[in-house]
């Protein structure tokens, strides 16, 4: 799995999706990207308390389903906030990700993919900064069975792929 992490974070730092996916035996199912205006809106708990002392500048938020075509499939949600500098991005990442502090809401899995009862626990999370943004990626089970390395691997991947 390591080699097939390596090689499709490759694939996905140059946007080809498709590819990344690929190599982790995985693909495509469905997409949603959208960019909003309001990071404090779309946010709950100590990360919104944190986005009204310290306002974002942007807000991308992709939301896709993956498959393996034998009904093992995955969710996979990316928040790309972006702040007026890096400081205030790694800040962000710091209340992010303590688990229970609140959330970037992602897009409404059961609006924008069609799957209900499917939610993003937070156990797959993987976040990357970029430039003076902060990327954050979550994955979860949608059907079937998907193993954690396999969840963890497309957190990472997730993060290079086109938010928008």
């Amino acid at each position: 799995m390591k080699a097939r992490r390596t090689s499709a974070r490759e694939s996905a730092k140059h946007g080809k999706t498709d590819e990344a996916l690929g190599k982790l035996r995985l693909k495509r199912l469905k997409r949603k990207a959208e960019r909003e205006l309001d990071c404090v809106a779309s946010s709950t708990g100590k990360v919104r308390e944190f986005l009204v002392r310290t306002p974002c500048t942007s807000l991308d938020r992709m939301l896709m389903a993956v498959g393996d075509g034998h009904g093992n499939a995955a969710v996979v949600s990316v928040v790309r906030v972006g702040f007026r500098n890096a400081k205030q991005a790694e800040a962000f990442e710091k209340v992010e990700r303590v688990q229970g502090s609140g959330d970037v809401r992602p897009l409404e899995i059961a609006a924008v993919l069609g799957l209900t009862g499917v939610h993003i626990t937070g156990h797959h999370y993987q976040p990357r900064p970029d430039k003076n943004a902060m990327i954050i990626a979550e994955t979860d089970i949608a059907t079937g069975h998907v193993d954690n390395a396999t969840l963890d691997a497309l957190a990472d991947i997730a993060t290079f792929l086109p938010v928008t």
